[in-house]
């Protein structure tokens, strides 16, 4: 599939598979907004222009009281949930997470969808705990999800050229197993463009399949291509990848992860008409509006979307749009 060119047939496949999982022709979106809780990171991963180094002017723990005023402009623009993320930071033991989760469920009805598997495995290890007895606290004290971050490529080989001081592929793997076996739910990203070959993008596709094979706790699938702008990187990657590429990716993750129920089109690197195209190449939602983003922005995209926009965009591709919540749960009205 990879080496075909007959994109609009690899469209129409991945189409069939989508109408076998959501034949009432709905797609989703969910209101949440990103928190970036701290710009410190200890490993300067080279596609990564948000991190500072330890010490630096720019670098950053937001207080408390900044997250809560996040918070509840988020509950007030009707936001479900956040997605709260930062670099891995040496001395921000399980403690300081603990403390943060409870304050927030105390004081908001709100999902916490946080923690990358790099972010789990640094708590783990800064906190001289076990990967089980860390996830199981964080969700004893609020955490209710995990998002895929971190995943970029699942190939050690491309890790080792890109973030070799990031989280190997079993860490990755064994934080979401752990979360699936203690009862949560997670989604499975991925980061492609940044020089891995096709066989390493199967690779990433077959480890994620079988573990939802094993687990069933993937929510969904989110794929991405890699922004080259801001970043080390970039000065080795000459083209970013094509709107045809990302169309493709997408079709290809629709039809070999036909045991994850929800594939996402995303419109924040490929952009709002590529998103719309992408619901007819296996997409069945376009995520979040996005209140708030950094990371990917501090990378050169600069793309943005209203509530209406995002339900415009559904519509005008012949779907029913929905809002949801981070479960997938589609009980609003509208």
């Amino acid at each position: 599939m990879f080496q075909s060119d007959d994109l609009i047939g690899l469209g129409m496949e991945a189409d069939a598979v989508r109408r076998k999982w959501h034949p009432e022709g709905i797609v989703t979106y969910i209101i949440d907004r990103n928190i970036n809780y701290t710009n410190f990171c200890t490993e300067y991963c080279t596609f990564c222009a948000f991190y500072r180094p330890l010490g630096h002017a720019e670098g950053y723990i937001l207080p408390q009281d900044v997250i809560f005023q996040k918070i509840q402009e988020t509950l007030d623009l009707g936001g479900t949930g956040v997605l709260m993320q930062g670099g891995l930071h040496p001395d921000l033991k399980i403690e300081w997470y603990e403390d943060l989760f409870r304050n927030i469920k105390q004081r908001f009805p709100i999902h916490l969808h946080c923690l990358s598997a790099p972010e789990v495995t640094n708590i783990a290890q800064v906190s001289g705990l076990s990967l089980r007895d860390t996830i199981a606290r964080l969700r004893d004290a609020g955490l209710d999800s995990i998002p895929g971050g971190g995943a970029e490529i699942l190939d050690d080989a491309v890790r080792h050229r890109i973030s070799r001081l990031k989280c190997s592929v079993q860490e990755w793997v064994d934080v979401h197993r752990t979360a699936h076996q203690l009862g949560m739910r997670t989604t499975a990203t991925m980061m492609f463009g940044c020089g891995e070959t096709l066989e390493q993008r199967i690779n990433h596709l077959e480890l994620v399949r079988n573990l939802q094979e094993e687990t069933g706790g993937f929510t969904a699938f989110i794929p991405w291509p890699f922004q080259r702008e801001n970043t080390s990187l970039g000065h080795f990657i000459k083209e970013e990848a094509t709107a045809v590429e990302y169309l493709q990716m997408l079709a290809i993750s629709r039809i070999y992860l036909d045991n994850i129920e929800h594939i996402q089109s995303s419109w924040v690197t490929p952009g709002l008409k590529t998103c719309q195209m992408g619901l007819r190449f296996g997409g069945n939602d376009v995520g979040s509006i996005m209140i708030e983003e950094n990371v990917v922005s501090a990378a050169g995209t600069h793309h943005r979307a209203s509530e209406e926009e995002l339900r415009r965009l559904i519509r005008d591709a012949g779907f029913i749009p929905k809002q949801r919540d981070t479960l997938y749960r589609t009980y609003f009205l509208n």
